[in-house]
């Protein structure tokens, strides 16, 4: 897979290699059972650390580096990652409302062969549509409400404010096996509309909104590339 396809495959991880550590598994009480659904529009965010192995086919496998945090009111997400040639990061500041969340602030660069970019998008910008990182947010959110019962649209915009709209179809809940540990998770579908042979499985963490248990990215009935939970540690 070229890896500027890749890095538009994979929507929402962008991004350093960091140095190699050994996965560590969080405590068991982080393993959240499936919760009910009349409680899933009340989970609430909370922060965390995580990080990721990403494997994609022909090449090295790598670390993303992926952060909530809060900031005041609001809650920033932070993503980086490299593959070999390619690398980037991007970070988002958003308001979580009761109806979807609100962009504030959205910047990202990323360097392919040695060319790439920086990007950022004003409060200004940002009043219409979530960037990249908050609507990966509000899909997790979406997710877990149950209000989605076929195939469902959201809209948000690249990294240059152009509108972009995903196809998503909540699968159900699986348990996955991962780096980390086991876990149960919320599955949801994703493909680009008119582009039925692309398409992203996205695994949620159940009790952590935003959080990705697991992504997978397959094309032409193929999985080309996965991303895996190898380590995780929540904040206050």
């Amino acid at each position: 897979m070229p890896p500027r396809r890749l890095l538009t495959a994979l929507l929402f991880c962008l991004p350093l290699v960091a140095a190699a550590q050994a996965p560590a598994a969080p405590d068991p009480a982080y393993r959240q059972a499936w919760p009910a659904a009349e409680n899933t529009l009340r989970v609430a965010p909370r922060p965390f650390d995580a990080r990721y192995r990403l494997e994609v086919s022909g090449w090295p496998s790598t670390q993303v580096e992926h952060r909530l945090s809060r900031d005041g009111g609001s809650w920033q997400s932070r993503m980086s990652a490299a593959i070999a040639v390619a690398r980037g990061e991007e970070q988002s500041r958003f308001l979580v409302k009761e109806g979807g969340v609100r962009s504030l602030q959205y910047a990202s660069g990323y360097s392919l062969l040695g060319f790439g970019g920086d990007y950022r998008l004003a409060p200004g910008e940002l009043e219409g549509l979530p960037d990249r990182q908050a609507a990966l947010f509000e899909l997790s959110r979406r997710a877990l409400s149950g209000n989605c019962t076929a195939t469902c649209t959201l809209r948000y915009q690249d990294h240059r404010g152009r509108e972009e709209r995903m196809e998503y179809r909540v699968t159900g809940p699986e348990a996955v096996s991962l780096p980390a540990g086991e876990f149960d998770a919320v599955a949801v579908e994703v493909t680009e509309p008119g582009k039925p042979e692309r398409r992203l499985v996205f695994r949620f963490h159940p009790e952590l909104p935003g959080l990705l248990l697991a992504v997978d990215y397959h094309r032409d009935g193929e999985r080309r590339s996965r991303l895996s939970l190898t380590h995780l540690s929540l904040g206050e």
